[in-house]
């Protein structure tokens, strides 16, 4: 009798080792991943930021002749520098062509270019997305909506990127709106979609909330405003205030 209750006892004990090893092991690698979750974030944002802001620098240090840097920096690497004299310049450049000689120094620029045969449909389509995304009016990027896409019963998250006009709409029997679609996890490739406006569904989450959806593959998901109290609404209305300040 002795025996065979020392034998259980002993059983017990290796029994509540096990276990207490597992625990420990699922802690451990719990606080593994938290840390890497904490760290990844601000790790990679740092280093995308020395990255940019290394080639930046490269290509703007060579404009100037190097001994024009040593003169005043000596051998002190400033970083950011180069971003500094970027935006300099275009600030430059943006006073400048806003003047008569700038101006028409545009002008006759424009005007060589129109006459290049491959180089002018080139320059015409990239000015005109710049100018449609820069345009202050524009309603590019402005909504998210859900559409049935790639087929019926399947839901995308896309993007309004403005009415549909020209042909387009000339030849369709209701009125449609350009929408963009995109990949996951780079947002920056998808397609360009001229969905009927009734089969949209616009979504009260904001562009920025959208993008993030995007790209975490649907991990982070933004709050639904629908159900959220109005003590929520205004912290978050007040949080997004705050920084945009």
């Amino acid at each position: 009798m002795a025996d065979e209750l020392k034998t259980k006892n002993t059983h017990d004990t290796a029994a509540e080792d096990h276990k207490a090893g597992s625990s420990f092991g699922l802690r451990i690698r719990r606080y593994l991943l938290t840390g890497i979750v904490v760290t990844a974030p601000i790790t990679i944002t740092v280093y995308l930021t020395y990255v940019f802001l290394s080639f930046v620098d490269d290509n703007v240090s060579k404009i100037f002749p190097e001994q024009w840097y040593q003169d005043v920096y000596g051998a002190t690497t400033i970083p950011g520098l180069g971003l500094i004299v970027a935006l300099s310049f275009f600030v430059v450049v943006g006073w400048f062509a806003t003047n008569f000689l700038g101006r028409l120094i545009i002008n006759i620029s424009e005007y060589i270019v129109d006459r290049m045969p491959v180089i002018r449909t080139l320059y015409s389509a990239i000015k005109q997305i710049f100018e449609t995304i820069m345009a202050s009016q524009s309603q590019a990027f402005r909504d998210v909506v859900m559409l049935e896409y790639p087929r019926k019963g399947v839901w995308s998250i896309g993007f309004v990127t403005g009415k549909t006009e020209g042909e387009v709409q000339r030849i369709t029997d209701e009125e449609t709106v350009n929408v963009f679609v995109p990949t996951t996890p780079n947002p920056t490739s998808g397609y360009l979609l001229f969905v009927p406006k009734k089969e949209l569904t616009y979504l009260d989450m904001t562009v920025e909330e959208g993008v993030k959806l995007v790209v975490s593959a649907g991990i982070i998901t933004p709050p639904d405003r629908a159900i959220m109290s109005e003590d929520q609404k205004k912290a978050l209305k007040a949080g997004k205030s705050k920084a945009k300040k």
